[in-house]
């Protein structure tokens, strides 16, 4: 992929031309990604929203998991806290809208998600490349899970590649369960 005339890494695990720190995190991030996404290989709509663990987690609301973290976490980097919601004023009603992101629901397509996660990626490739600054602070929205008050541009980027490759972890067990298909091995 060419981002600002040079090339980055890609989902294909492709060659890297940007060196340095934003290479190291494009060439995690484009990793991590290709594992996830790998794991829905060959799948039909039907497998996708397939559950075969004790956990409510199928592989197309994975991928859309995966996609709405880096949606988040990008809007935060360029307009900050305000680009998230407020967690800790959250209700149960919202918390279970927000539930369904991890879920294929009636309508949606693996295609579809696929699809829409690539154009996510690309589009935080291009902001890793373009941010001025990776120690910019930026405050974190409320959330009862945070004990810190903010977060560096770099820590937010580290935060995806984290959230990428657990739930590429995730996904390789689910699709293993499903039909015995692995990411590795």
């Amino acid at each position: 992929m060419t981002v600002g005339g040079q090339i980055v890494e890609d989902e294909q695990m492709g060659s890297s031309e940007i060196g340095g720190e934003r290479g190291d995190l494009l060439a995690l991030l484009g990793k991590s990604r290709h594992f996830l996404r790998f794991t829905t290989r060959g799948l039909s709509d039907e497998q996708a929203r397939q559950r075969t663990t004790a956990s409510e987690l199928c592989l197309g609301g994975l991928i859309k998991h995966v996609m709405g973290v880096e949606r988040g976490w990008a809007g935060f980097i360029l307009e900050g806290a305000g680009a998230m919601p407020d967690f800790s004023a959250m209700t149960e009603e919202d918390f279970a809208e927000w539930g369904s992101q991890f879920q294929l629901l009636p309508g949606e397509t693996l295609a579809g998600v696929l699809d829409e996660y690539a154009e996510v990626a690309r589009r935080t490739d291009e902001l890793v490349v373009s941010v001025p600054d990776l120690d910019l602070l930026r405050e974190l929205p409320k959330a009862p899970w945070f004990q810190e008050e903010a977060w560096s541009v770099r820590r937010a980027f580290m935060h995806i590649v984290a959230e990428t490759a657990q739930h590429a972890g995730h996904a390789d067990i689910i699709r293993e369960s499903l039909d015995g298909a692995k990411t590795m091995g």
